[in-house]
């Protein structure tokens, strides 16, 4: 997978926006950056996309600006020379992909078929754009094409928004999804960029969708990690569960056999993604002790501890149920 298709997963949800002002770009960019979505697809449906292009990977070149809606090779030359990191198309054109493969830019065709993945296969991809993707089936028929399609991975675009959005990214096949409900062309040429600023980060907390699983409380001893899970259990009913390492009380509380990480124990945050919410977490300046982090088959994080204590415990991410 190519690395910038790689920074799409890790940010999750890429904005599809259609500026008709170039003048809008900085500005919309900027929200789009300090919402939480340093990424934008910018549809060549308008005049203006390839100056609003070029003036946001000059004015912002930590983002990773692609164009969409790209048709020809002429566009394609005209995108990369203004500043895509990345090409998508709303359909597959072999042309197109093999132009943009030999001018060295990432390219991710549309397809809504198993006939279009063999042939974007053929081309050596191993990302397609599923579009549109609501009117062709959603999650489930992205499920059915990817099962005899082991290798091939999707960037649903088309009916995505806050509702589905996860249904999508729950599946570990989806890399990213494409959506405009928080960049609509309506508040884009209202200027009203702080409004945007706030759809964004409401979509990112959706996606990410953080939840306190449990607390764990550091012990001295087992014994003492026992008397404790029976308290719990006595004031609350929260039945006991003895395992290695710790004892349960009911699910909310986790009583250490020994003292453990934290001055006084821990806190499990769940979320829809470890990699997303890691990534997501740095950008807002938290640091992570790598040492913590666990992962699973399939190279993704499962475990992962901040380097920090809050309030005397320490705080790790795991896997929502």
């Amino acid at each position: 997978m190519d690395k910038v298709v790689e920074e799409l997963y890790k940010i999750g949800i890429v904005p599809v926006i259609a500026i008709d002002d170039a003048k809008d770009a900085e500005p919309l960019a900027k929200a789009l950056i300090d919402g939480g979505l340093p990424c934008a697809e910018v549809t060549f449906r308008t005049d203006a996309a390839e100056e609003a292009i070029r003036i946001i990977s000059e004015k912002f070149p930590e983002m990773i600006v692609g164009a969409g809606t790209v048709l020809t090779t002429e566009q394609a030359d005209r995108a990369k020379a203004a500043g895509a990191k990345f090409i998508v198309s709303p359909g597959f054109n072999r042309k197109t992909v093999e132009y943009c493969q030999k001018i060295g830019i990432p390219m991710v065709p549309g397809i809504a078929t198993p006939g279009e993945v063999e042939q974007a296969i053929e081309c050596g991809l191993d990302v397609v754009k599923f579009f549109p993707a609501e009117q062709n089936g959603g999650i489930a028929k992205i499920k059915a094409m990817a099962a005899p399609y082991t290798k091939m991975h999707f960037m649903p675009t088309g009916g995505v928004n806050k509702n589905n959005l996860n249904d999508y990214l729950s599946f570990n096949k989806v890399v990213c999804a494409g959506g405009s409900w928080m960049v609509k062309k309506d508040l884009i040429a209202a200027g009203k960029f702080d409004e945007i600023e706030a759809l964004v980060a409401d979509a990112v907390n959706s996606m990410l969708g953080f939840k306190i699983k449990h607390v764990g409380i550091n012990s001295a001893d087992a014994n003492e990690a026992e008397n404790t899970a029976d308290t719990f259990d006595k004031l609350f009913g929260f039945t006991k569960k003895i395992g290695n390492s710790s004892i349960f009380a009911g699910t909310a509380v986790e009583v250490m056999k020994s003292k453990g990480r934290g001055t006084h124990g821990h806190i499990a945050i769940g979320t829809n993604n470890v990699d997303r919410a890691v990534y997501h977490l740095e950008r807002k300046g938290f640091k992570f002790d790598e040492s913590t982090f666990s992962y699973d088959a399939q190279g993704h994080l499962k475990v992962a501890y901040l380097a920090d204590e809050i309030g005397g415990f320490g705080v790790h991410l795991g896997l929502n149920d």
